[in-house]
């Protein structure tokens, strides 16, 4: 089965006015488009159009209707769901600092707030579904800049000396902002003890000390010594932050974080726990079809700083770069070790190159026309279409000129 959907884009005050449209290849709307949701999320799911529609208004109510052929058996088993939620994402504003738990810190957080009553709709409410939200951002864009993870204890030791040395050259040094930091970077818990006190007292403690450091590295992260040092991107970007979000304690945490710059066709692979924002850029993101964010910053939304520190992986890494494989000619995969999605780059596929099946499938043409086939029907879709696919087709070929993205659940052994 193959169904045609479509969606309008979200229109959050971060996303971009152009890059959206230019992806469709339609005229602007004229308000922010910041993301495009495709999937059978509740909160906007997309629309079917034409007559394979089955009678129903939305991919949601199509399974519903008929989960095990929507879905296929096992997935039907497992709570007639579609698993993934596909959406191309458009950030000219940075978003908020976020992490999503992991599967049993959402059963259990939902499962808590349930028992007490919280309003699924509440402000204060963190836990909207019982499901993780690992996701996987491709950029698409010839730049996509996000924070992601904590940095290497080197790295945040560098970005601390930095500060000292812009600070000792300034006219009216104040060493001891700097002090508060290093001293609890220098604690036996040292990221989570440094988190826990920028949020706490940086949003209205007694203290203002977390609200002075704020203040100066925001001031120091202007100067020559910031500017042209190894972490000068860094400090860029604190300069953007105190822009859109003046005095955030975040400005400050995206200085212990991984600054990641893609290229167009790279990616990172976001798992539980780890801290990130999306700075600017379009991408194609794939993700666990929930709702559960945590927020750590940068934003008017709720921020509840116990459960945040639950949810967070202090541990250093690497920015998460997720490399494609080559699938087969013409196809490129990007796959987490995650069993809830895997996505497919195709471009320039030949007759024998094709994707098997393990379950629901939606695909996304970026541009030109791609011609969709499989065991049971086929499908042209134009730059910017997209369409459902049941997992009955078996497997899908394409032909074309265009580009076509293929978001779908890898094999169950995995």
């Amino acid at each position: 089965m193959f169904v045609a959907i479509r969606n309008a884009p979200r229109d959050y005050a971060w996303g971009s006015h152009t890059a959206i449209a230019e992806f469709r290849g339609v005229e602007p709307s004229g308000s922010p488009e910041a993301e495009l949701w495709l999937g059978a999320h509740a909160g906007s799911p997309a629309e079917l159009v034409g007559p394979d529609a089955a009678g129903a208004a939305d991919l949601a109510e199509l399974i519903a209707a008929n989960p095990a052929l929507a879905l296929g058996p096992e997935h039907a088993r497992e709570g007639a769901r579609l698993p993934f939620l596909l959406k191309v994402l458009a950030a000219a504003r940075p978003l908020s600092l976020q992490a999503h738990p992991t599967p049993d810190q959402a059963r259990i957080g939902f499962g808590r707030e349930e028992a007490e009553g919280v309003p699924i709709d509440a402000f204060d409410r963190n836990y909207k579904d019982p499901f993780a939200k690992p996701e996987l951002i491709v950029a698409v864009s010839e730049r996509f800049e996000a924070l992601s993870g904590f940095r290497p204890v080197d790295e945040v030791a560098g970005v601390v000396e930095t500060l000292r040395a812009a600070d000792a050259a300034s006219p009216e040094p104040q060493p001891g902002a700097i002090d508060l930091l290093a001293s609890r970077l220098g604690g036996p818990d040292a990221l989570r003890e440094t988190v826990a006190w920028l949020l706490l007292d940086g949003r209205g403690g007694d203290s203002g000390e977390a609200a002075w450091l704020v203040e100066r590295v925001v001031i120091l992260a202007a100067s020559d010594e910031a500017l042209a040092s190894s972490f000068a991107a860094s400090f860029r970007t604190v300069l953007d932050l105190a822009e859109e979000y003046p005095g955030d304690p975040g400005i400050v945490i995206s200085l212990l974080l991984n600054r990641v710059a893609l290229r167009r066709g790279e990616a990172l692979f976001l798992d539980a726990g780890n801290i990130h924002a999306y700075l600017s850029g379009l991408g194609i993101e794939l993700m666990a079809a929930s709702d559960n964010v945590l927020r750590g910053g940068l934003t008017p939304k709720h921020i509840d700083v116990p459960e945040l520190l639950e949810v967070l992986d202090f541990t250093p890494i690497e920015p998460p770069l997720l490399a494609p494989i080559e699938a087969a000619p013409g196809i490129r995969e990007y796959r987490p070790a995650v069993p809830d999605f895997t996505l497919f780059r195709v471009e320039g596929a030949d007759a024998a190159s094709r994707i098997a099946l393990a379950g629901p499938a939606i695909v996304l043409a970026e541009a030109g026309e791609v011609e969709v086939s499989g065991a049971h029907g086929a499908v042209t879709i134009a730059r910017g279409e997209a369409a459902f696919v049941s997992p009955d087709e078996g497997s899908l070929g394409f032909g074309g000129a265009g580009v076509a993205w293929v978001a779908t659940v890898p094999p169950a052994e995995r």
